[in-house]
């Protein structure tokens, strides 16, 4: 099983695989989908270590865009969830996004409830290219926090 992982590592890591690679699941993990892009972040900067900053970017970017997709996602589907009834709790989490705006977006790096914040600030309106920023800048610390993290773990093992 080790060889077969290393050996499938080193395949992703091939330079005209290994960023493309995790830009691809970067951004599938921004939208819906349940899977998270950060072992093949670390996977790469374990196999190219001075990849770092140029891994972190491509994620960084590639994450960002599936969040905005996301946030267009929920900008179309917000017809439909206007139809739905409003529970006390519903009421209350729409007042806070409303109130904390854009910026909401930066906790946009979660799990489980980060995807479906950019998908309810589409829903909500919010102004596009701030939640994008916000976004980039919650999903960017994220994996560099994420990264290093794990490198100097990785070290002390």
């Amino acid at each position: 099983m080790d060889a077969w992982l290393h050996s499938l590592l080193q395949w992703l890591s091939l330079p005209e695989f290994g960023l493309s690679t995790v830009f691809a699941v970067s951004l599938m993990s921004a939208t819906l989908l349940p899977m998270g892009s950060e072992p093949v972040v670390f996977g790469l900067v374990q196999l190219q270590p001075d990849w770092f900053w140029r891994v972190i970017a491509v994620a960084t970017a590639g994450n960002t865009l599936g969040g905005a997709i996301t946030w267009w996602m929920g900008h179309a589907a917000s017809h439909l969830a206007n139809r739905h009834g409003r529970s006390a709790s519903h009421v209350r989490a729409l007042a806070w996004l409303t109130r904390l705006g854009p910026k909401a977006c930066l906790l946009s790096w979660l799990p489980v409830v980060g995807d479906p914040l950019c998908a309810v600030a589409g829903w909500l309106r919010l102004p596009f290219w701030p939640c994008v920023i916000y976004m980039a800048i919650g999903k960017c610390l994220r994996y560099i926090t994420m990264t290093a993290a794990l490198t100097g773990l990785v070290r002390l093992w």
